[in-house]
């Protein structure tokens, strides 16, 4: 809610990301950017809360939602390339 909302967007670790998200999400994650899953949950724990801010402009939700899952994983495949 943090992270939707208008003010400061708080941190996250990476072995926090890893806890909520689970080892095996994590390792199919970082198996289709090619990179290995600590490294992934570092790069996205420094990069998440901001990109959530980034999708809910003024606080809310978008009406329209927030796009669908390949959506999102175009733009973190992009974090990773290169």
């Amino acid at each position: 809610a943090s992270w939707v909302s208008t003010g400061p967007n708080p941190a996250i670790s990476g072995e926090q990301l890893s806890n909520v998200l689970g080892s095996d999400a994590l390792t199919g994650l970082a198996g289709k950017f090619g990179v290995n899953p600590n490294e992934l949950a570092g790069q996205l724990a420094s990069v998440l809360p901001g990109l959530v801010d980034k999708l809910t402009p003024d606080g809310q939700v978008p009406a329209a939602g927030l796009g669908n899952g390949g959506d999102l994983m175009g733009m973190l495949g992009g974090l990773f390339k290169g």
